[in-house]
C-alpha cells in the first residue's frame, strides 16, 4: 500500500497526510480531466482565501464584522470539504471505473454548483463578497469595494468552470455506458470498496479504451497508399 502523499505537510508539523494521490495511476484517457478537475478545486480553495481578504477590506471599510467572520468559516471548512466530498470520488471514480463513485461526485458537486452560484451573487451576511455586495458598497468605500470585487470575479469564473466541468464529466459517464441502476448494483454489491473489483474494472476499462482507439486506428484509410 503507498504511503499517504496529500496534502503535503512540512516535517516540523506533528500531522501526516492524509490520502495518497498520484494522477499517473488514472488511466490516460481520463488523466487530463481528473488533474483539471484538482486545477478547478485549487481555484475554489484560492479563492475562497482571496474571499477572505476581500471581507477584511469590507469590514475594515465599514461593513461590519459578520461578513468576516462567515469568511474565515467558509475558507476553513469548505476548502478541505469540498476536496473530500466531490474530488475524492471523482479521483476514485476515473481510477476505477467506479458507477458509485461518479453518482457520489454528482450528488456533492450538483451542491457546489449551486453554492458558487450563490457565493458569485453574493448575499449580504453571508461571508462572501459576491456582486450584491460589492455593487452596494461603491457608494461607502470604493478602495474597499475594488478589493471585494477581485473574489466576486472569482467567484462568477468558479461557478462558470464548475458547470462546465459538470456537464462534461456528465456527458462522458452517461457515454461509456453508466447508469444510476449500476451505481446500486456497485452499492448493493459492496464492489465499490473491493480493491480487488476496483482493480479488474480498471484494467477493463483501460483495455476497452486501448481497443477502441486501435479499432479507430485501423478502420481509417490510407489515402497515401491510394496515390
Amino acid at each position: 500500500m503507498a504511503e499517504n502523499n496529500f496534502p503535503p505537510l512540512p516535517g516540523f508539523i506533528p500531522l501526516k497526510p492524509c490520502f495518497y494521490q498520484d494522477f499517473e495511476e488514472i488511466p490516460d484517457q481520463h488523466r487530463t480531466m481528473c488533474k483539471r478537475l484538482y486545477y478547478l478545486w485549487i481555484l475554489y480553495s484560492a479563492t475562497l482565501a482571496v474571499n477572505f481578504f476581500g471581507c477584511m477590506a469590507w469590514m475594515f471599510g465599514g461593513g461590519g464584522v459578520t461578513n468576516f467572520g462567515m469568511s474565515i468559516i467558509w475558507l476553513i471548512l469548505f476548502t478541505p470539504c469540498s476536496y473530500v466530498c466531490w474530488f475524492r470520488p471523482i479521483y476514485k471514480a476515473f481510477k476505477t471505473d467506479s458507477s458509485f463513485n461518479f453518482m457520489a461526485f454528482f450528488f456533492v458537486f450538483m451542491a457546489q454548483v449551486i453554492i458558487t452560484i450563490i457565493q458569485a451573487i453574493g448575499i449580504p451576511g453571508w461571508g462572501v463578497c459576491g456582486w450584491l455586495g460589492t455593487i452596494a458598497f461603491f457608494g461607502t468605500s470604493i478602495f474597499a469595494s475594488v478589493i471585494m470585487l477581485i473574489p466576486t470575479i472569482m467567484f462568477t469564473a468558479v461557478a462558470a468552470l464548475s458547470f462546465i466541468a459538470l456537464t462534461k464529466v456528465h456527458n462522458f459517464y452517461r457515454g461509456s455506458g453508466g447508469s444510476i441502476s449500476k451505481a446500486q448494483e456497485e452499492w448493493a454489491t459492496g464492489a465499490w470498496k473491493n480493491p480487488h473489483v476496483q482493480q479488474a474494472a480498471q484494467q477493463a476499462a483501460l483495455g476497452a479504451a486501448q481497443g477502441a482507439m486501435q479499432q479507430q486506428q485501423y478502420s481509417t484509410p490510407n489515402y497515401d497508399n491510394q496515390m
